[in-house]
């Protein structure tokens, strides 16, 4: 089917929530796209950061082939394999204690915020189940993770949303600190804002942030369903922050292209879900955590090491570059965030397109990458000589 087809037939017959980005997308082969008509586009989004080891991988295939034949699905009331050998491997490269599966990032998030809720209920009863999360943050868009995210462009429209939620600016502990009253059980974090404009979180702040909750019994929640799964160069970004955080979410990148995210808690946590008070029908299918299992696999500390290399090199080339519309860039391992001046972002990712390379935006100012982790060298330089090129004639 031709470009001009789908486009036609999406129209008609799907609900129209995405401004989509001009461009069909039929196939790929590692970090290269093609359209239906042929042409090739280097892929620097991986699918929002879902394609975390590319396209076309055949060991991830045939494994979610293999295991499609042999057992697509079986719920949760019964026990089988594929779940329980990711759940172990999850839990040793994390360091977590336990696991709970669901099926997306904003799920992922409603059940950690149930947890942390449900902590403080079974320690002090009811009244201390406010939430602070930070300004600029995204947790999902559920009534709940809305209301969770601080940004006020998102709470619109679908009233009444979900209570118990306050936000601090980022970067401030004094900030946090006055809004630690009695109320609050848990601060929730993204360690880099993804949607908010590609903005780690400072060290120094993370830390503080830790011992405080930790003296407390305040939870520490750290939101990694865009910084996960080697996003930033290690498995969990948490672990570049010394800190060990109370619950960590994931999502996104940790099947490759299946839908799966996750709960992990630890120690102190672990019990708090108990059965009856959570559930989900597709958590934990076998097929995507076959799938999982593989992506873990691929994601060893060679890897994980050339995530952070590669993700080095791309800011020094952009760097380089004497283009004035460019200002600061910023990120960890292969999620960085490009800010432009008096340009569009949302313009630009679509000339960007237009000429051969998938661009994301964030927040009001910046173009965004997550390219698959497993992006070649190659594959890197045809795509930022295609960025190049764009915003070079953007400026003629």
């Amino acid at each position: 089917m031709q470009s001009d087809k789908i486009k036609e037939l999406d129209k008609q017959n799907v609900m129209q929530t995405y401004p989509r980005f001009d461009v069909v997308i039929e196939r790929g082969e590692g970090a290269t796209l093609y359209t239906p008509e042929g042409a090739e586009i280097i892929d620097f989004t991986s699918g929002l950061g879902v394609n975390s080891i590319g396209y076309g991988n055949k060991k991830w295939a045939d494994a979610i082939h293999a295991q499609a034949m042999k057992l697509q699905h079986i719920s949760n009331l019964y026990y089988s394999e594929p779940y329980v050998k990711l759940a172990e491997a999850l839990t040793k490269r994390t360091g977590m204690k336990n696991v709970f599966f669901s099926n997306s990032g904003a799920e992922a998030n409603e059940g950690m915020i149930k947890i942390a809720r449900k902590y403080s209920f079974d320690k002090h009863g009811k009244g201390k189940s406010t939430i602070i999360s930070l300004y600029q943050s995204f947790h999902g868009r559920t009534i709940t993770t809305l209301a969770a995210t601080g940004q006020d462009v998102l709470h619109n429209f679908f009233f009444p949303f979900t209570e118990g939620f306050r936000h601090v600016q980022a970067n401030d502990i004094k900030a946090l600190e006055n809004e630690l009253t009695d109320d609050v059980c848990a601060v929730m974090l993204e360690l880099v804002q993804g949607e908010g404009g590609v903005i780690p979180l400072c060290p120094s702040y993370v830390k503080a942030v830790y011992e405080l909750c930790a003296s407390k019994d305040i939870l520490l929640l750290i939101d990694e369903v865009q910084t996960g799964v080697g996003r930033c160069g290690t498995l969990m970004a948490f672990m570049q922050y010394d800190i060990k955080p109370d619950i960590v979410t994931f999502a996104k990148g940790i099947a490759g292209g299946l839908p799966l995210g996750g709960i992990l808690a630890n120690e102190k946590c672990s019990g708090v879900f108990v059965p009856g008070t959570h559930g989900t029908t597709f958590g934990g299918n076998p097929v995507a955590t076959t799938a999982a299992q593989v992506v873990l696999d691929i994601l060893d500390d060679k890897l994980l090491g050339e995530v952070i290399k590669k993700g080095d090199y791309i800011k020094e080339q952009i760097k380089s570059w004497d283009i004035p519309i460019i200002g600061e860039i910023r990120g960890r391992g292969l999620m960085i965030g490009i800010s432009i001046k008096d340009k569009v972002p949302r313009e630009l990712a679509q000339k960007c397109a237009n000429n051969g390379v998938l661009m994301l935006t964030a927040g009001a100012d910046a173009l965004r990458m997550l390219p698959p982790l497993t992006i070649t060298y190659d594959e890197i330089d045809k795509g930022l000589a295609i960025l190049k090129k764009t915003l070079e004639r953007t400026i003629l």
